[in-house]
């Protein structure tokens, strides 16, 4: 806390001396309330926690913070985070909760105006804040339980965290027995509500029995001070959706009937003492939410809430997903709630849930239980469907609305593999998902944090991590590839030149470490680490590092581990000759043609004409011959020679649901876009079974929902309507559809200068009606059966006539 004029002056000095420096390089997404002097300055507030305990292990734990104003403020910013996790209320209401995740040297922090809930008088902060401890999700980092809040200026640093605050340990919440064995998202809750202190965060709450906190050191922002426990950085993402959602129906029950009208909030529902009952609920569709359970009476029953998303036979084969006759909730997450007998108790878990299905195992004591209601608050990040793709073929529709529910249930504060079982942010998936929020979207903001996480991620060996956040390290070499990939399509897609400049040495760091990977040979030698490349190849191994890796892997001279290399630096080159590095853009040049080269004269098959996995011969993958397509190994009509055999080769190790989508890039490269619809089987299967999202492989499948597996929302925009960037930020675009055997495709695409419309009437693939709407000053280009059009901005509209001489 500021403590005189004298003290403020000196803050106010710093405020106006660093206004120069606050720039962050966080375009657009600096918050403009953060008074820069925080950014620059130790802050005045503290780190506090409660005070004799291991603040390593699990709590829940609540803290206060009384204070009177003379009048309501017009404005009122404060910033907050918290570690593990916070919930932060103004007098009773909730107003946000976070942080962000980060890492130590990236510890996120909120800014809030908190004036719309203040009042004259009496005003009360009020904050929730756990620690999971060793049940923690593999995703979250932590240093230890702690709170900070720091007022914006001196009229907020009243609230400023010191000793002035309280705590209060919750007995409420007790740690479970045993991890979960399945996934890694977290812990289930047990919550026994005698223990709980009601109404703690209302401001006529009595807190006088509670404790002062032990002080742990002023906040530091980042990169102003040698040491640090968290190092500040203002949050670059908005804060997530947060919605009511009820329930959709009342699938079975056993022991108790129920109308319903209960998941309207209309019928409770009467549990006599001493009863055993279940109830399953279907939410029709899969969804990431904090469920809500309020109940009446029925002091020290046993309610067990269990969470699915499918049901699954005494085999553990899940099936249609809507059939539920023989199957059960097989899950690890059962959070158990112990009423205390008054009336409307809540529980909500401190952490969402991902499920289609819930049920309610409820054994009651000498006390009878009423349900009064259940519902829930959807959370994700709050992406926009800003985009649409209409056709002649209606369950394209049904796909795009699958795959846009995909793709949402795994965007939270990062992009997740999956919200069920890992919710970790691997750069192989996110590659795909941020493609799929740019065309759909339009808001960049989440890949960015993503870009800059991998960057941030990177090990002294030059490599990124293969997912980060995590509390545990994991290394998959190509996945640092996909990262220079992703910063290629960002180039690609934003004019954004000192974001991109921020992430060369990076580039370089992973582009020189497999530059001393390459053997005698001339291509990669002996792999470390784990080298996924696609579920399609060898299963998961608890001895080697080979899950998802092609045969031999271990021994090296992959030519899809090779190829993937070389199609990094190709990129890479690009982007660095743009930004005013030519000599190293060469460099990569050079280095990737003697790769592809000696690729080819080691593992190309005359007789087959078909590129092997290895120098041995022995192995064929789609895969292999797909990175010769996209890495420039042959000429245009090599290529669709190759591209023939990749989709009718059926000794092919064939690509899973995340690989196809370098399939279809390739497809669309060698002239086969007009077959891509063909390719749709997989989706329409997981469709016929029931699936509201789209799974991690084609059945059995582990995970439900996997983001990498909606790329149809991407390539029904980017490949059958054809809009792609033609130059870096986006500047230009190029528009080259592929109708397939559709009639009519109509899409719509978020450009940063408005929407791109494009709609496209096709007459027997001889003619085709195309209407197209550029935003600004966006000019471009349509391609179409050797046709190629300029394009201005605004409305125009063509009728283009089949070229004979076009195959």
């Amino acid at each position: 806390m500021i403590k005189n004029k004298i003290q403020y002056l000196g803050f106010c000095l710093i405020f106006c001396c660093s206004l120069l420096l606050c720039q962050l390089n966080l375009k657009g997404q600096v918050n403009s309330n953060i008074n820069p002097a925080l950014l620059n300055s130790k802050w005045q507030a503290e780190w506090i926690s409660y005070p004799e305990i291991s603040l390593k292990d699990y709590g829940v734990f609540h803290l206060r913070k009384n204070f009177e104003l003379q009048q309501a403020p017009q404005k009122f910013i404060i910033h907050v985070s918290g570690d593990n996790r916070y919930r932060l209320f103004v007098n009773g209401t909730e107003v946000c909760r976070g942080p962000a995740r980060g890492d130590l040297t990236h510890w996120k922090y909120d800014t809030i105006d908190i004036s719309a809930q203040l009042i004259a008088g009496n005003n009360t902060l009020a904050a929730e804040v756990w620690n999971f401890g060793e049940y923690a999700p593999l995703a979250q980092i932590s240093n230890k339980t702690a709170l900070i809040v720091q007022g914006n200026t001196e009229t907020e640093a009243m609230v400023n965290t010191n000793s002035s605050w309280k705590i209060y340990k919750n007995e409420g919440y007790t740690k479970p027995s045993k991890k979960p064995l399945r996934s890694v998202v977290g812990q289930a809750e047990h919550f026994t509500a005698a223990k709980h202190p009601k109404n703690w965060e209302q401001s006529n709450y009595d807190d006088s029995s509670w404790i002062k906190p032990k002080s742990l050191g002023s906040g530091v922002p980042y990169g102003k001070f040698g040491d640090w426990e968290w190092m500040l950085v203002p949050r670059d993402i908005p804060f997530m959706e947060h919605h009511l959602q009820r329930m959709n129906s009342i699938r079975s029950t056993k022991n108790i009937t129920a109308d319903p009208n209960f998941l309207k909030g209309k019928s409770p529902i009467y549990i006599p003492a001493n009863q055993k009952v279940s109830i399953l609920i279907d939410q029709a569709t899969l969804t990431t939410a904090y469920p809500e359970l309020i109940v009446s009476g029925g002091k020290d029953a046993q309610i067990s809430i269990g969470y699915a998303e499918a049901l699954t036979d005494s085999a553990g084969n899940k099936g249609n997903r809507n059939e539920i006759a023989g199957k059960s909730v097989d899950s690890d997450y059962w959070d158990t709630f112990i009423p205390d007998g008054s009336a409307d108790s809540h529980f909500k878990p401190l952490w969402f849930r991902t499920f289609r299905y819930l049920e309610l195992n409820i054994e009651t004591k000498s006390d009878p239980l009423i349900l009064n209601d259940l519902y829930a608050y959807f959370t994700a990040y709050p992406f926009k469907e800003n985009a649409y793709f209409k056709s002649s073929a209606p369950g394209l529709q049904k796909i795009w609305d699958i795959g846009w529910r995909t793709a949402r249930l795994c965007a939270g504060e990062t992009y997740y593999d999956c919200p069920y079982y890992e919710q970790l942010q691997y750069i192989g998936d996110t590659r795909i998902q941020s493609l799929i929020s740019l065309y759909v979207s339009g808001d960049d903001r989440l890949m960015r944090n993503a870009i800059n996480q991998f960057q941030q991620s990177m090990l002294p060996i030059g490599l990124t991590q293969s997912r980060y956040p995590s509390a545990q390290p994991q290394v998959i070499p190509p996945f640092s590839l996909y990262w220079i990939d992703m910063v290629y399509d960002y180039w690609m897609h934003r004019e954004d030149k000192d974001f991109v400049k921020q992430q060369l040495n990076g580039i370089r760091n992973v582009l020189s470490w497999y530059e001393t990977q390459v053997g005698e040979n001339g291509i990669l030698g002996p792999s470390d680490w784990w080298n996924f490349i696609d579920w399609s190849f060898e299963p998961w191994n608890d001895l080697y590092p080979i899950g998802g890796s092609p045969k031999g892997i271990l021994k090296g001279n992959s030519a899809i581990l090779t190829l993937q290399y070389v199609y990094a630096l190709q990129l890479a080159a690009q982007v660095f000759e743009h930004h005013g590095y030519p000599d190293q853009a060469q460099l990569y040049i050079r280095q990737s043609r003697t790769l592809l080269q000696k690729t080819k004269s080691l593992c190309w098959n005359k007789q087959k004409g078909l590129m092997a996995d290895n120098p041995e011969q022995n192995s064929y993958s789609q895969h292999a011959n797909i990175m010769a397509i996209l890495t420039d190994m042959f000429n245009p009509s090599e290529e669709r020679l190759l591209m023939q055999r990749i989709l009718n080769d059926r000794q092919l190790t064939e690509c899973t649901l995340y690989y196809k989508f370098y399939l279809f890039r390739a497809m669309d490269k060698s002239g086969f876009g007009n077959n891509y619809l063909s390719q749709l089987g997989p989706w329409q299967k997981m469709i016929d079974l029931g699936l509201s999202t789209f799974a991690e492989t084609p059945d059995p499948s582990r995970s439900d929902c996997h983001a990498w597996s909606a790329s149809p929302n991407y390539d029904f925009l980017a490949l059958v309507c054809g809009i792609k960037p033609a130059s870096p930020g986006f500047k230009t675009v190029s528009i080259t559809p592929h109708l397939g055997d559709l009639k009519f495709a109509e899409g719509k695409v978020p450009h940063p200068d408005g929407d791109i419309l494009v709609s496209f009437k096709s007459r027997n693939h001889k003619e085709l009606l195309a209407s197209i709407s550029l935003p600004g000053k966006l000019t471009g280009t349509l391609v179409w059966n050797g046709h190629s059009i300029q394009l201005k901005p605004g409305k125009q509209t063509y009728t283009l006539q089949q070229n004979k001489n076009t195959n």
